[in-house]
């Protein structure tokens, strides 16, 4: 792990060499304070040696000059690059998240991602500019002050350094108690944001149900847990603040003590003494640093481990020598296809969606999907753009397996409308042309004029370039399906898959954008999936799923004349209809 993440500072060398330089001159600069001291105490003042004196004293305030400038240069350019170092992890993250298969998001909810980007990166950019700088100048200026206190008084420079290692050997032991509960904090902090961002997200169903004690009771026990956590990582902080403080305050006691026995007896003058006691002030500062540095080191390196746990998830890959599809016709071949979900909190736990199933859609043919909830209509659909890999069998599209063809090419061919319109935030321009992002504005106002949503973007102030809120929420559910129909227009796809892409409409918004569809799917391969078997009486075929497979398969008449389970779910859908 370590090595990984020395890998991060590869691209920021100047600006580390810079923040090295500095603290390097700045560790120089702390060792040369004792020694002008010390003559000053012994030399100058008793010699009455004035201009001396004042001399060395303007030696000093050099050095306090030449210090604050390079500390300036350490904190602003330091912090900079650790800041950088952060942005290169949180842009491989992002990146890395938008190659992961869909699998990993039905498993880790949002808020719990947005926190290990966002959260768990925040404190490596202390380490990672505070880290490698306090370890080199804890290291100056340790060796420093052994060279320049042994010669003043060797058998008290023993004893304070051969104090030292219980310091570092009580850090070091108590790291491990760290560690677990600066991890146990994040993952509660994950925990308490995926909450708030579900919470906030539902905020219009909590209030139309008067849902919000049940959310306040939600939330107070996972902020009851994340205090808990906290407060297991302040204990140990605690203890590891307490005991190395008094272990610090105890080695500068034991040379107090040492140096004043050694005082009494003759072994050291007043001066020496003096520089001796500056410098074990010296020495304490690598100590100190060392101390402070664990801290960091624990809440970074656990952000860290946090991060690459996301980085090592396995990404969506092309199979060995897959081939760009190019231009499909759309002649789609379901062959013994079967497949179930993988549930992270059951990993033994195996329900088939899919079941054996086997479909052919010629090219050009309209085929609808129907039958009851939990069918695997949806999931069938999900399989063709290869969101998620079959069990067994297999899916071709001109009859080449889509594992040959890249990921980015079969998508390139297909286009989906689903009930859940998202809309990404920005304008409405923005998310017409996310189906062409080179498209030019005469394309994207053609798109929005076959979807039948042009007029109405053109009585808006803005027009086209009318912000659409958070998931689109300024604008109605009709707006928003008629949006994500002229981005399907505009990415002009040789397949369309349309999931319950009317269903959440009143009948007279549904009734205008039927018709959009209707022209959408001219000529291309469309996979209709439709509770409202009204709407998809004229599809060229219709095949029934119940529990992963086809059960019944025709057209309407035919279906209808079997008297089977579509025409009960008809008969059932029409009274009702006739009876409202």
């Amino acid at each position: 792990m370590f090595k990984r993440f020395i890998r991060y500072y590869k691209p920021h060398r100047r600006l580390f060499a810079l923040d090295m330089s500095c603290a390097l001159v700045v560790a120089i600069c702390d060792l040369f304070y004792p020694i002008i001291a010390r003559d000053i105490i012994n030399v100058y003042v008793p010699q009455r040696q004035l201009g001396a004196m004042l001399f060395f004293v303007g030696v000093l305030l050099a050095i306090y000059i030449i210090k604050a400038c390079l500390t300036y240069v350490i904190q602003y350019w330091g912090h900079m690059m650790g800041v950088r170092i952060q942005g290169d992890m949180r842009r491989d993250m992002f990146r890395h998240l938008q190659k992961l298969p869909f699998s990993y998001f039905d498993n880790n909810k949002t808020g719990a991602i947005m926190s290990r980007m966002i959260n768990d990166l925040q404190d490596l950019s202390e380490l990672a500019h505070h880290g490698p700088e306090d370890i080199f100048i804890s290291i100056i200026l340790f060796i420093g002050s052994f060279l320049i206190l042994a010669p003043i008084h060797l058998p008290l420079t023993l004893i304070a350094f051969g104090a030292a290692p219980l310091v570092f050997w009580y850090a070091m032991t108590s790291r491990y108690r760290m560690h677990a509960a600066f991890k146990e904090s994040r993952v509660q902090t994950a925990r308490i944001n995926a909450g708030v961002e579900t919470a906030i997200a539902g905020i219009r169903v909590s209030r139309a149900y008067s849902g919000e004690p049940h959310e306040n009771s939600k939330f107070d026990a996972d902020n009851a847990l994340f205090i808990r956590a906290r407060n297991a990582a302040y204990k140990a902080m605690g203890l590891f603040y307490g005991g190395t403080a008094f272990l610090t305050d105890f080695l500068y006691l034991l040379v107090l003590a040492a140096g004043g026995i050694f005082y009494f007896q003759g072994k050291i003058d007043t001066g020496s003494f003096m520089a001796f006691l500056l410098y074990i002030n010296v020495f304490l500062k690598p100590v100190n640093r060392f101390i402070t540095m664990f801290e960091q080191m624990q809440n970074g390196m656990t952000g860290f481990a946090r991060f690459l746990e996301v980085i090592d998830e396995p990404v969506e890959a092309d199979d060995p020598g897959a081939l760009d599809a190019g231009q499909l016709k759309g002649h789609i071949q379901i062959n013994n296809v079967s497949f179930h979900y993988q549930d992270a909190d059951s990993p033994d736990k195996e329900e088939h969606v899919v079941t054996d199933l086997t479909l052919d859609i010629p090219a050009g043919l309209t085929l609808a999907l129907v039958g009851p909830s939990g069918g695997g209509k949806t999931t069938l659909c999900n399989l063709i753009p290869r969101f998620y890999e079959v069990d067994n069998g297999s899916i071709t599209i001109d009859g080449m397996d889509i594992r040959r063809m890249t990921r980015e090419s079969l998508r390139h061919n297909i286009g989906i409308v689903a009930q859940d319109v998202f809309l990404f935030t920005g304008t409405i321009r923005e998310n017409i042309a996310y189906g062409k992002l080179d498209a030019t504005d005469e394309e994207i106002i053609q798109a929005a004029k076959k979807a039948k949503i042009h007029d109405h973007i053109m009585t808006l102030e803005k027009g086209y370039d009318t912000e659409v809120g958070e998931r689109g929420l300024k604008l109605s559910g009709g707006q928003r399906q008629r949006i994500s129909i002229a981005r399907v227009f505009l990415k002009n796809p040789a397949i369309l898959i349309l999931d319950e892409a009317t269903s959440a409409l009143d009948n007279e918004t549904e009734m205008h954008i039927q018709q959009s569809l209707g022209e959408l799917s001219q000529g291309r391969t469309c996979i209709i999936v439709a509770h409202r078997l009204s709407t998809i009486k004229n599809a060229d075929e219709i095949a029934v799923l119940s529990k992963g497979s086809i059960v019944e398969k025709g057209t309407h008449s035919a279906l209808m004349a079997q008297g089977g389970i579509y025409a009960a779910l008809y008969t059932y859908q029409f009274r009702a209809e006739d009876l409202a």
